[in-house]
């Protein structure tokens, strides 16, 4: 396998509140875990206004790095749970990791590690 390829990123933007959407969908494809943050959209069509104040509404940001073969099952479970037809409205991508440091690197490790 090409170590260049072993992993990637998939980053997924949602309305706020829908994360635990996100990570379920892609626990649920075989991803370990994620990353959530907090985020606001910038888009033309995102400002809503309020008593004539204009709001940006709030996003969360997930983060999965994944196997890399597991990318595209992972993407699509995500996009079904919270995609852009969803009320989540989920935008998902996938960027290449080139480089990984302090996680572990099998599936083999981390049984042995749960088992412990």
């Amino acid at each position: 396998m090409d170590h260049q390829r072993e992993f990637s990123l998939i980053m997924t933007i949602v309305n706020r509140g829908f994360a635990d959407q996100v990570i379920d969908a892609a626990r649920s494809a075989g991803a370990h875990g994620g990353t959530v943050f907090y985020a606001r959209g910038t888009g033309i069509h995102e400002v809503e206004k309020f008593f004539a104040i204009s709001i940006q509404p709030e996003k969360e940001v997930v983060l999965n790095l994944v196997k890399h073969e597991d990318t595209q099952t992972i993407m699509h479970s995500i996009v079904a749970a919270a995609g852009l037809k969803t009320e989540g409205k989920g935008l998902s991508f996938a960027l290449p990791i080139t480089n990984v440091v302090g996680i572990v690197h099998s599936l083999e490790e981390l049984e042995g590690i749960k088992k412990a």
